[in-house]
C-alpha cells in the first residue's frame, strides 16, 4: 500500500504538511502526479468498468485533511471534513472515501448533498455514484427537504441526475397541509409527484386517507388511488378500492365499488363521484342509497344525492324498499326521487312512470306516486289499481292509502272509482262503482266496510243462512254504505231513494253480472320479483 496524507485549509493543492509513508523517489513523482493532475485519475480504472470522464469526476472543494491511498491498484482520496462538488451539487460529510477509478464516493458522518436552491437530504452515511449520480443516504434519521415539504426515513436513494428519492424503509411527508406516511416511496423533485406503497396513511385537518397505493401531486393536490382505500373526515366516511381525491376541493372520483357513509345515508356504486365541500354525490352502475333513520333503500342504474337538501334522485331500473316492522314495501318506477326533512326527521318518496308497487298484503300499479314514510300515507296517481290477497281491486283517478302499524287501514279513491271483490262461494264478483270511495279494512287486509259519495252503483251476490246464493243485487243510489265480511256484502244501507233489483240466481244474464266499465285484471298484479326487476 502507498499512502500520502495532506492537511489543507480549504483547497487540497495548497498543501502545508506532506508526510511521505514510503520515502521513495518514484512513489513520491507518482504521488505527485496524482495530486496535481486529476486526468491521471480518470485514466486509472478497475477492471471491466469504464472510466469516468474528466468532466464527470467529482470535484474536491474543501477539506481539513487529505490521504491520497493507492492498494491493489486502486487509488482513492481520503478527506476529512470535506466539500465535493458534482454537476452543481455540494456534498458534505465528517469522513469520505472517493475512489478515483470508479468515481464512487463513500462518506460517514454529518452528510449532507444540496442540490440547486431548495434540495437538501441529510443522513450519518452517503454512497455517491459520480458516473450515475445515484446518492444512497442512511442513517437514524435521513431527511430530503425542498422549499415545501420534508420526507423523513432511515434510507433514501436519490437519483440526482433524473430528480427521483425513493425509500423502501417506512417514510413520513410533511408538508403545510399534510402528513404522508408509507413503507415505500418514491417522490419526484422536479414534478413534485409522490408514490407511495404499503401501509399509507395522508392525513391533515380536513380529512384521513388510509390506502395501498398512492400516487399524489403536490401541485393539482391530486391523489389517485389503487387498492383498499379508506377516507374519513368530519362529515363521513369514503370506502373504495380505486380512483382519486382532491385534497384541496375534497373531490374524489371513485373507479369500482365504492360506498359513501355518513350519520344520514350511505352511497353504493360501481362508480362515484362525490364533492367534499357539499358531500353531494353522484352514482353509476348498481347504485344503491340507504337511509339510515326511515330504513328506505333506493336501488337503480344511476343516481344523485344532494346531502344540503336531503334529496335523492335514482334511475335506470329503479325501485325503493322501505323495511317497516316486519315486512318490506317495495316501490318501482322509470325514476325516484327522495326527499328527507331533517327538522322532524321525516321522508317523502316519489315514482314517476311506471310504478308499480308490492306488499305482502296488497299490491298494485300507477303512473306516478308518492309515500311519507312518518304518516304511512301512500297516494296514487293517473290510473292507478290496486290488488290484495284478500281477492279484492279498486281503480280511481287517484288512489290515497292510510297505513296504521305497516296495514292497510283505509283507501280514499277519487274520480272514477270502482271496488270489486272475489266472490269465492258463488264464485263471482261483487262490484260497488261511485264518484268517492272510502273503503275500511280490518286486521289481515280484509275489506270491511265501503261508503259511496256520488253516483253510487252495486252489483253484490245476496246469500241466505245456509250460505247460498238467492240472487243478483243491483242497486243504484247517489250514496251507500256497505259492510262486508269474507269479501261478500252482508249488510247495505242507502241514502236517499235506491233504484234497485234482486235478480234470483237462475234469471241473471250475463251482462247483469258486471257493472259499466267492469275489467277484473288480476293478471296485471305485479309480484315482488317484477318490482325489483328481477324479471320482465
Amino acid at each position: 500500500m502507498k499512502k500520502k496524507k495532506y492537511i489543507a485549509n480549504c483547497n487540497p493543492f495548497k498543501l502545508l504538511r506532506v508526510i511521505i509513508i514510503k520515502r521513495n523517489i518514484f512513489q513520491l513523482t507518482f504521488f505527485a502526479l496524482l495530486i496535481f493532475s486529476p486526468y491521471l485519475f480518470a485514466q486509472k480504472a478497475l477492471p471491466q468498468q469504464q472510466p469516468a470522464r474528466s468532466e464527470d469526476l467529482v470535484e474536491i472543494l474543501k477539506s481539513d485533511e487529505l490521504e491520497i491511498i493507492s492498494e491493489n491498484g486502486v487509488d482513492s482520496r481520503r478527506v476529512t471534513n470535506g466539500i465535493f462538488k458534482h454537476k452543481g451539487a455540494l456534498l458534505y460529510s465528517n469522513l469520505a472515501v472517493q475512489n478515483i477509478s470508479t468515481n464512487v464516493i463513500e462518506a460517514f458522518g454529518n452528510v449532507k448533498i444540496v442540490q440547486g436552491d431548495t434540495i437538501t437530504v441529510t443522513g450519518d452515511t452517503l454512497l455517491y455514484f459520480g458516473n450515475t449520480r445515484l446518492a444512497i443516504v442512511s442513517g437514524r434519521k435521513t431527511v430530503l427537504k425542498d422549499s415545501k415539504r420534508t420526507l423523513t426515513t432511515r434510507k433514501i436513494e436519490y437519483d440526482m441526475a433524473n430528480g427521483i428519492a425513493n425509500y423502501k424503509v417506512p417514510g413520513r411527508t410533511v408538508d403545510e397541509e399534510n402528513v404522508l406516511t408509507s413503507k415505500e416511496g418514491f417522490y419526484n423533485t422536479t414534478t413534485k409527484e409522490f408514490t407511495y406503497y404499503k401501509n399509507v396513511k395522508l392525513v391533515n385537518k380536513k380529512y384521513t386517507l388510509t390506502t395501498d397505493t398512492l400516487l399524489y401531486n403536490s401541485i393539482t393536490k391530486w391523489s389517485d388511488f389503487n387498492g383498499k382505500t379508506k377516507i374519513v373526515n368530519k362529515d363521513g366516511t369514503v370506502l373504495g378500492t380505486k380512483g382519486r381525491y382532491n385534497t384541496e376541493s375534497a373531490e374524489s372520483a371513485f373507479h369500482k365499488r365504492t360506498t359513501v357513509d355518513n350519520e344520514t345515508y350511505t352511497l353504493t356504486a360501481d362508480s362515484l363521484v362525490v364533492d367534499g365541500k357539499s358531500n353531494n354525490g353522484q352514482g353509476k352502475g348498481n347504485v344503491v342509497i340507504v337511509a339510515k333513520k326511515d330504513k328506505t333503500v333506493l336501488n337503480g342504474d344511476q343516481g344523485f344525492y344532494w346531502k344540503s337538501k336531503g334529496y335523492s334522485k335514482i334511475f335506470g331500473h329503479a325501485y325503493v324498499r322501505n323495511v317497516v316492522s316486519d315486512d318490506t314495501l317495495y316501490i318501482r318506477a322509470d325514476t325516484l326521487y327522495s326527499y328527507e326533512n331533517a327538522r322532524d326527521s321525516t321522508r317523502k318518496l316519489v315514482g314517476y312512470k311506471n310504478v308499480f308497487i308490492y306488499k305482502t298484503d296488497f299490491q298494485g300499479k300507477c303512473d306516478s306516486i308518492s309515500y311519507n314514510t312518518a304518516d304511512s300515507i301512500i297516494r296514487f296517481f293517473q290510473k292507478p289499481i290496486l290488488w290484495s290477497d284478500q281477492h279484492y281491486q279498486m281503480e280511481a283517478d287517484s288512489i290515497t292509502a292510510f297505513l296504521v302499524n305497516n296495514e292497510m287501514n283505509r283507501m280514499l279513491l277519487k274520480g272514477k272509482s270502482f271496488v270489486i271483490t272475489e266472490d269465492t262461494l258463488v264464485k263471482q264478483f261483487n262490484q260497488v262503482k261511485g264518484r268517492t270511495i272510502n273503503a275500511f279494512f280490518q286486521t289481515g287486509n280484509k275489506l270491511k266496510q265501503v261508503l259511496v259519495d256520488g253516483n253510487g252503483e252495486s252489483a253484490y251476490y245476496a246469500i241466505d243462512d245456509k250460505q247460498k246464493s238467492i240472487g243478483l243485487n243491483r242497486v243504484e243510489c247517489g250514496r251507500m254504505n256497505l259492510l262486508f265480511e269474507d269479501n261478500r256484502v252482508q249488510r247495505i244501507a242507502f241514502v236517499g231513494k235506491p233504484d234497485g233489483k234482486l235478480i234470483p240466481p237462475t234469471k241473471i244474464k250475463p251482462a247483469e253480472r258486471q257493472l259499466d266499465g267492469f275489467n277484473w285484471r288480476i293478471k296485471e298484479k305485479p309480484s315482488k320479483a317484477k318490482t325489483i326487476w328481477a324479471e320482465l
